[in-house]
C-alpha cells in the first residue's frame, strides 16, 4: 500500500470514530487536517473509502438526497475501530519522522484507550526529534544555521530548530 494511502485511510478511520459522516463531510474534515500541503482529491478519497468498505472496516448506507442523487453515510465498523487502534498503536517509521504524517497520528491518538500506548507513540517521536538532523551537509557533517551564509537556508534551519525545540519541550512535559 502506498504510504500516502495509509495516512488517508488513518484519517478516514479516525474521523469516523467520532460518528457517521457523509463523504463530502469527511472530505472537508480531511482537507482541514491535511491543509494545503497535501490536498485530498476525489480520485484518492473515494478509492480509499471503497478499499475500507471492501475490507469491512467501514459501513456505507445509501440515503435519499436533496435531489435524485443518493447520499452515502459512512460509519466505522467494529473491525474498523480495531484497525484504527492498531494503526495508532503501531505508528512508526515515516508515521513518526514525517511531521505531516505524525500530525495525522496525533489528531487521533486520544482514541487509544491505554495511556501507555499513547506514550509509546509519543516517545518514538521524541526519540526521533532528539537525533541530530539537518537539511544540509558538508560531506558527512550536518550543517547548522550558523554554518551557512545563505540567508534562506539559515532561515530554514533556524525555523526547524525552533519548531523541534518547542515540540520536544511539549512532548517531555506530556510524558512526565
Amino acid at each position: 500500500m502506498c504510504e500516502s494511502n495509509s495516512m488517508l485511510e488513518l484519517a478516514i478511520l479516525g474521523f469516523l470514530a467520532a460518528g457517521p459522516l457523509h463523504g463530502y463531510q469527511l472530505r472537508r474534515r480531511i482537507a482541514h487536517l491535511s491543509g494545503h500541503a497535501r490536498p485530498v482529491s476525489d480520485g484518492s478519497l473515494y478509492p480509499a473509502i471503497n478499499r475500507l468498505v471492501k475490507a469491512e472496516l467501514l459501513d456505507r448506507r445509501a440515503e435519499p438526497g436533496a435531489s435524485a442523487v443518493q447520499r452515502h453515510t459512512l460509519s466505522l465498523t467494529a473491525a474498523g475501530r480495531t484497525e484504527l487502534l492498531r494503526r495508532l498503536r503501531e505508528a512508526d517509521g515515516l508515521d513518526i519522522s514525517d511531521s505531516t504524517r505524525f500530525f495525522t497520528v496525533l489528531a487521533f491518538l486520544s482514541q487509544l484507550p491505554d495511556r501507555a500506548d499513547q506514550h509509546a507513540v509519543l516517545r518514538r517521536r521524541l526519540d526521533f526529534l532528539e537525533q541530530p538532523a539537518s537539511f544540509f551537509h558538508d560531506g558527512d557533517r550536518l550543517l547548522g544555521a550558523e554554518d551557512t551564509d545563505d540567508p534562506y537556508r539559515r532561515g530554514m534551519l533556524a525555523i526547524a530548530r525552533t519548531t523541534s525545540r518547542a515540540e520536544r519541550s511539549w512532548l517531555r512535559e506530556l510524558l512526565t
